[in-house]
């Protein structure tokens, strides 16, 4: 177990490099991603124009991931992350500008693209540099300063558009964001040379990190390097067992973020309440990402994701027999509830299970592959929630949302062992 005095001195060392410039992309996404489909109806979209312009941001991350694989395998991390926010830019000039739907919707879609960029090249970063005595920690952290951004960000957007009644004001202040964003990376510490690449006995190729004595598992200078595509095949058989159990953990988190909205209106709740409830469930998730990495360092990876695969697969499962229940309302916010207890014990888990199984020779590359995986779930399950209520009912989607988390409970209990079998 690695000093708790040296483990902070090292995690401070990553504020101006990694955690600030994570929060302040947060920020500003937060504050603009409530006013999207806002835009897009005043630009003539319908509802379902509007979703479909809402969902450009996530298709634009899928798109993007495996492109920066390839980028920050050549030109580094930090350079890439400065690319992508300047990049991200021209997005935010579409978005304040652009004349029809489809410009707005090309420059959300490039804004996905960016953001898939700059986290791809901050997750291969980590993974790369951070001793395994306290990585999920560190990858934990990291997730908690993005959760951090999205979650302060809408309250920002709101108190932007009382002040100026202008819903382009969050944009401006996301554009904002990525100005200070990109002068931080550029004008800050080197992280490449500050924070050494660790050789896989654990010790740092330069001064910055001490040696933990520990393995980690990150690429070498010397080694060879691998394409994206050739990458993808030799760990095909990682991507396909644990990263399909990681894609099931990123489609239950997306559920939540749809069911319950979409629940809280189903049972007569006022958008007051249902605001109270998400932003309940926000808080609580957001209040255990640091506990989250304490467990998976200490006791083991399986540890946080079983946990919180099984909270949430309960939470499903049980919200979806109170719909018609005399105090439907109280057991909404129970469950709300119970469902951000057990996305908050998952935090940084899908981070730390990519920089765990990433090979030496191409750990950008195969991150793509992997973080594609990941925002695949993400982007697949409100789609098996909008088919199955239409289907049947919102209900018994709900229920499928709580049995995919058995299945990817169950997924995580054959895999995890298997394929990070040191002890954790």
């Amino acid at each position: 177990m690695a000093d708790p005095e040296r483990t902070s001195r090292v995690l401070w060392r990553f504020g101006p490099m990694i955690y600030g410039p994570t929060v302040l992309f947060g920020l500003g996404e937060g504050a603009v991603i409530p006013l999207i489909p806002v835009i897009a109806a005043q630009l003539g979209a319908g509802v379902a124009g509007a979703a479909l312009v809402a969902s450009a941001l996530v298709v634009g991350q899928l798109c993007g991931n495996i492109p920066s694989g390839w980028a920050v395998a050549r030109v580094g991390e930090r350079l890439t992350m400065a690319i992508a926010g300047a990049v991200a830019l021209g997005g935010i000039t579409g978005m304040l500008w652009a004349p029809n739907l489809g410009v707005f919707a090309a420059s959300v879609f490039l804004i996905g693209f960016c953001a898939a960029a700059f986290g791809l090249a901050r997750h291969s970063f980590m993974t790369t540099r951070v001793p395994l005595a306290f990585r999920a920690r560190a990858l934990s952290l990291l997730g908690g300063s993005f959760r951090l951004g999205m979650f302060v960000g809408p309250f920002i957007a709101a108190g932007l558009l009382g002040l100026f009644g202008e819903e382009h004001s969050a944009i401006w202040f996301f554009a904002g964001c990525l100005v200070a964003t990109v002068l931080l990376v550029l004008l800050g510490p080197d992280p490449e040379a500050a924070v050494p690449v660790a050789s896989p006995t654990g010790a740092a190729t330069g001064s910055a990190v001490e040696d933990t004595g520990e393995a980690v598992t990150g690429s070498i200078p010397t080694a060879a390097r691998v394409g994206v595509l050739r990458t993808m095949w030799l760990n095909r058989r990682v991507l396909s067992r644990l990263g399909l159990a990681a894609a099931s953990l990123s489609a239950i988190r997306s559920a939540r973020q749809v069911v319950l909205p979409l629940w809280g209106l189903s049972i007569g709740l006022d958008a007051q309440n249902i605001a109270l409830v998400v932003g309940i469930s926000g808080a609580i998730d957001f209040a255990l990402f640091y506990a989250s990495g304490q467990v998976m360092d200490r006791f083991g990876r399986l540890w946080a994701a079983l946990p919180a695969m099984v909270l949430m697969g309960c939470g499903f499962l049980a919200l979806s027999f109170t719909h018609d229940v005399e105090g439907a309302g109280m057991w909404f916010t129970i469950f709300a509830a119970v469902l951000g207890l057990g996305n908050g014990l998952s935090s940084g888990i899908l981070l730390t299970l990519g920089a765990d199984v990433a090979p030496e020779t191409a750990p950008a590359a195969f991150l793509g592959s992997w973080r594609t995986l990941t925002d695949a779930g993400g982007a697949v399950a409100p789609l098996i929630v909008s088919a199955v209520t239409a289907v049947a009912s919102l209900s018994i989607a709900t229920a499928t949302m709580g049995v995919l988390g058995f299945v990817g409970a169950a997924a995580f209990i054959r895999w995890v062992p298997m394929f990070v079998p040191r002890k954790r």
